[in-house]
């Protein structure tokens, strides 16, 4: 792999090189900054067609760049991926203990005297400290079966 990233790297280095030389043997369009350069001289040497040959290779030289770029983007990735200071500090650290969940215990919650209207004209009295057993936690609906479990609806009505 070493192999491939090295010649992919001179490889690149290369192209980059000739996209430059490439760019600046052109004729620009204002005849700005590479009329310095003697870019008007490569019609003389060349040919007459040089400008449209040049463009079309500086197009080619720029597809090579974008492709070896990415092609390099990948060797890297894939060398360097594991080795990062990052995973070499998360493996270095201990396992975190388990954490244990709590037992449910089975009490019940105790149970709320039902209260009648005659029983709130009078003076009340506290409710007893001890709690007394009932035979089911929550009541049950009057139109539901004694020992079926009442299923909860949702905002629908479904």
């Amino acid at each position: 792999m070493q192999i491939l990233l090295y010649f992919l790297l001179t490889l690149h280095v290369l192209v980059c090189l000739l996209m430059v030389l490439v760019v600046l043997m052109q004729r620009p369009r204002s005849e700005g900054l590479g009329a310095a350069f003697g870019s008007g001289m490569t019609d003389n040497i060349f040919g007459a067609q040089t400008t449209n040959v040049l463009a079309k290779f500086t197009t080619w030289l720029g597809g090579t760049f974008f492709v070896l770029t990415l092609a390099l983007a990948m060797v890297y990735s894939h060398l360097y991926s594991g080795n990062t200071g990052m995973s070499n500090a998360l493996s270095k650290l201990p396992a975190p203990a388990p954490v244990a969940t709590p037992k449910p215990t089975g009490e019940t919650l105790p149970a709320v005297p039902a209260t009648t209207p005659d029983a709130a004209a009078s003076v009340s009295t506290p409710a007893p400290a001890t709690p007394t057993p009932t035979a089911s936690a929550s009541p049950t609906p009057a139109n539901a079966a004694p020992n079926l479990p009442v299923e909860a609806t949702g905002p629908s009505g479904n």
